[in-house]
């Protein structure tokens, strides 16, 4: 029997890729959780409208793109093809309930809030903000991928939201630093500790002139030099090493899984509007 068609160890059948197949495999890639929002022009100002996504990927450092992966049959869909624009948001960890509010799931429109930022309405205290204009479009199969070139960027702070399995999890942020600068623990970035300072060689003991026949010269005990290591100088620069410091666990997430006839990237689009449209 060859390798090729050997049976997988666990014994487990080759099976048919089916949607819902497709929907539970895909499920065990980990992934953050996004708000695609894009805006319409109404008789009275604009409309803003948003789905949850995490078929979203950065394509290119420079130019700057990224690429979201929208279903045909999402409203969204339209309006980002007819706008030519759209915005992500990054959702942090207690965000759960906008996610489940911009995937069709339980409504909490008290937890949304929405901030225009050049001209794309954008999900208030997410951890990044991106404005993109659409640059190029690919059909693929029921989805469409709109490859975005990223106009402008606000960065927030704090933990993921992240998608597993159909359910929502938090994960802490970083570890703050007591020069805010997360590159500051960085091994990469510490001063090289100093050499330690090999121990001195005793002076040699000087025999003063005799007249006559000179006395024996006592021996000299050497004088003991301490072996100055760098946690002993009080001058050195070594850098000390200190434990992690450990921020809270966040609140958990309530869970609420999301209808599985819905899309796998997490389902339908809302339309919100904003209080002051603008």
């Amino acid at each position: 029997m060859t390798a090729s068609a050997a049976a997988p160890a666990d014994g487990t059948a080759l099976l048919a890729a089916t949607p819902d197949r497709m929907r539970g495999a895909l499920g065990h890639f980990a992934s953050g959780v996004t708000v695609v929002t894009t805006a319409t022009e109404g008789p009275d100002g604009p409309h803003a409208h948003g789905m949850t996504a995490n078929a979203f990927t950065s394509v290119s450092l420079d130019p700057p793109l990224v690429l979201v992966s929208i279903s045909t049959h999402a409203h969204s869909h339209r309006r980002i093809d007819d706008s030519g624009r759209y915005g992500v948001s990054i959702l942090g960890a207690g965000q759960g309930p906008v996610a489940h509010h911009f995937a069709g799931g339980a409504q909490s429109p008290e937890a949304v809030s929405l901030e225009w930022r050049d001209g794309l309405p954008l999900v208030g205290g997410a951890l990044v903000h991106l404005a993109c204009r659409v640059r190029q479009s690919h059909r693929a199969g029921d989805h469409t991928l709109f490859v975005g070139e990223v106009e402008g960027l606000w960065l927030g702070s704090g933990g993921p939201l992240v998608h597993y399995r159909r359910d929502l999890r938090a994960l802490a942020g970083p570890a703050p630093t007591a020069a805010g600068d997360p590159e500051a623990v960085s091994v990469r970035h510490r001063a090289p500790a100093p050499a330690p300072v090999p121990p001195r060689a005793p002076a040699p003991a000087s025999v003063p002139p005799q007249a006559l026949a000179p006395a024996p010269v006592p021996p000299q005990a050497p004088v003991p030099v301490p072996d100055r290591t760098p946690a002993q100088d009080p001058g050195s620069t070594a850098v000390r090493e200190h434990a992690p410091h450990q921020a809270p666990a966040p609140a958990p997430v309530p869970h609420q899984a999301p209808d599985p006839r819905r899309d796998p990237n997490l389902g339908t689009d809302r339309e919100e509007r904003p209080a002051h449209a603008r």
